[in-house]
């Protein structure tokens, strides 16, 4: 199979299991903001992180694929055998993940700076971009019915970015940078 099949050169792109979009889409915008946080994971795990943490990233870029799919699906194709929709089990553990993780590290009483080891401020990063595909889930759910389980995914999944790379710096021995506002920073 040929990684071109020019269908697309006029600016247009197929939707799964249902017609043909422009690539400025609504739809394809958030789908697209999904892809780019999968490959942004994918960088992350390039930088190095701890085991439990990579083994997790990992599984996210599945997860992300079954949501760029279904957000790529509209919802008049749900009656097709083959239309895969995201499901509440992945928002579950990722809860769980982060209530475990959590448990494990100092309170949080101010705000951090994203940065740290390389793994933890790729995963900030991917928080950052995280957010920016929940902003345009939301643009899409205003737009056309979509399956509200991704909002509460990326929700979600943006609270566990944060936790991971506290996780990350923690293993790493990397204290967090505090933010310090402005009337209280030294000169």
């Amino acid at each position: 199979m040929k990684i071109y099949t020019k269908t697309g050169d006029t600016g247009q792109t197929s939707l799964f299991r249902g017609g043909r979009v422009t690539k400025d889409d609504v739809r394809v915008e958030a789908y697209g903001q999904i892809d780019e946080l999968n490959s942004l994971l994918g960088f992350t795990l390039a930088q190095g992180l701890p085991l439990p943490l990579a083994s997790a990233v990992e599984r996210l870029q599945a997860e992300l694929f079954d949501l760029g799919a279904d957000l790529a699906t509209p919802a008049q194709a749900e009656g097709r055998s083959t239309v895969v929709r995201f499901s509440e089990a992945p928002i579950i553990r990722l809860e769980q993940e982060i209530d475990q993780w959590e448990a494990t590290l100092p309170p949080l009483r101010h705000f951090i700076l994203p940065g740290g080891a390389g793994g933890a401020a790729a995963l900030q990063l991917a928080r950052a971009v995280c957010r920016r595909a929940e902003r345009a889930v939301v643009k899409l759910a205003r737009a056309e019915t979509i399956n509200p389980l991704s909002l509460r995914y990326l929700n979600r999944l943006s609270d566990w970015l944060f936790i991971a790379a506290r996780v990350a710096n923690q293993t790493a021995g990397k204290a967090e940078t505090l933010w310090v506002p402005p009337n209280q920073r030294e000169s």
